[in-house]
């Protein structure tokens, strides 16, 4: 996420997945190279609120920065041009086009920058964040039933190794402690070097061999269905460098419900994925109110969350996305419904948490410094520093001596 750059004025915002944030600022350092000033919406459509919030807030954008270039790019551009098409001074770049310079330098050929004396005015702009995320791929070949973003990604491609090696020497070499690798579907990076495979667990090994100096390697997001999970928790076994927490793309606990949306995994593959996993925390995505979802099927999703304790669950009610094949299915869920669904999910994830947090008193943790004195743990959980000020991105040694909420607090 990026600040604002006192030299060209370019903000951004950025709505949706850390892929977003990444994109965002490789956006942003192109268009220091474009334009003297403008503001970049990249927006989200994986919910219809998702997709309404990026509307209405371009919208707000545009009001208050009547004489200033707006790009819109991201899924809710791609996917629905009409709510931005009419905004003044907006300029829609497709995801097809989100990273090509030239897009951006044709949208303003027509744009007069020499009468622009304000300054981008933004609420809540993008920051610069205290660890790196590296785009590893983008796009997925899977066909879930839920799924917008895969039609409006397109197909999975992987990234060179040359080309993240480079990203991540240079995020070391700007004081990053922490790499963060992220994709639509990071589980499924694939190349072929030497005729032999080379996967995502070749890859976060080979670059914790190429660069020593990193401290924290973590990877996103994972698809519980890939066997390459076993290869990443083994590694984290292995090596202290790899961060001991996974967020898994599960969506559902109930075999039912994961069938009728086409994922490639099962309740039993996460039971298995869980013992291998000694030591290692997991957080979840989880819709609920999937079309046919019966109060007995989400008390198998409920069951599961408690046999298996993720720590944090990214619980969200179904929103049917045109175009998809659940959008049309029969036995649509009341949203209310899901909303409560939801809730309860979420609560369960919380006492989860509550029983891993207290298992942590009084233990020295290492913790990453983001903003004003919080950071946080190799389990992802945030801390409240005491004492004095230290800086941002700094790795400490710290006691936890209580909880706030879903905080730490803590000593350095």
């Amino acid at each position: 996420m990026q600040e604002e750059n006192n030299k060209n004025y370019i903000q951004t915002i950025t709505f949706g997945c850390r892929l977003n944030a990444v994109e965002s600022e490789k956006i942003a350092n192109m268009l220091h190279q474009i334009v003297p000033t403008a503001i970049l919406v990249n927006t989200c459509a994986v919910t219809g609120e998702a997709e309404r919030q990026s509307a209405q807030y371009v919208r707000r954008v545009a009001r208050e920065n009547p004489n200033i270039p707006l790009f819109i790019t991201g899924c809710a551009a791609t996917h629905n041009v009409a709510p931005f098409a009419t905004i003044p001074n907006v300029r829609v770049i497709p995801n097809t086009d989100k990273l090509n310079s030239d897009a951006y330098a044709r949208a303003v050929d027509d744009f007069d920058f020499s009468s622009i004396n304000d300054k981008p005015n933004i609420s809540n702009p993008d920051t610069q964040m205290s660890k790196q995320f590296i785009q590893i791929q983008n796009g997925c070949n899977h066909d879930c039933t839920y799924c917008i973003t895969r039609l409006l990604r397109g197909p999975a491609v992987s990234f060179e190794y040359s080309d993240i090696l480079t990203d991540v020497r240079e995020a070391v070499k700007n004081g990053y402690n922490e790499i963060v690798l992220t994709g639509v579907d990071s589980a499924s990076y694939h190349k072929i070097y030497g005729g032999q495979p080379f996967l995502i667990s070749d890859l976060c090994r080979k670059l914790l061999d190429d660069v020593p100096e990193i401290k924290r390697l973590r990877l996103s997001s994972m698809d519980p269905a890939s066997p390459e999970i076993f290869k990443i928790i083994d590694l984290i076994h292995e090596n202290p460098r790899m961060m001991p927490h996974l967020h898994l793309s599960m969506q559902s606990g109930s075999d039912t419900i994961l069938k009728s949306m086409r994922r490639r995994h099962t309740s039993n593959m996460v039971h298995d994925i869980v013992a291998h996993a000694n030591g290692i925390s997991f957080s979840w995505d989880i819709i609920c109110g999937f079309p046919g979802e019966t109060d007995e099927l989400f008390t198998e999703t409920l069951n599961l969350v408690m046999e298996t304790k993720p720590i944090k669950i990214h619980a969200f009610p179904f929103s049917p996305r045109p175009g998809t094949p659940a959008a049309e299915m029969p036995n649509q869920i009341d949203k209310n419904t899901s909303k409560q669904r939801a809730k309860v999910i979420t609560d369960a994830a919380t006492r989860n948490r509550k029983e891993f947090m207290n298992l942590h008193l009084g233990q020295t943790i290492s913790v990453l410094v983001e903003n004003n004195n919080t950071g946080r743990t190799p389990h992802d959980i945030s801390v409240k520093i005491l004492g004095n000020n230290i800086p941002n991105r700094t790795i400490c040694n710290c006691e936890i001596i209580g909880i706030d909420g879903d905080n730490f607090v803590a000593t350095a």
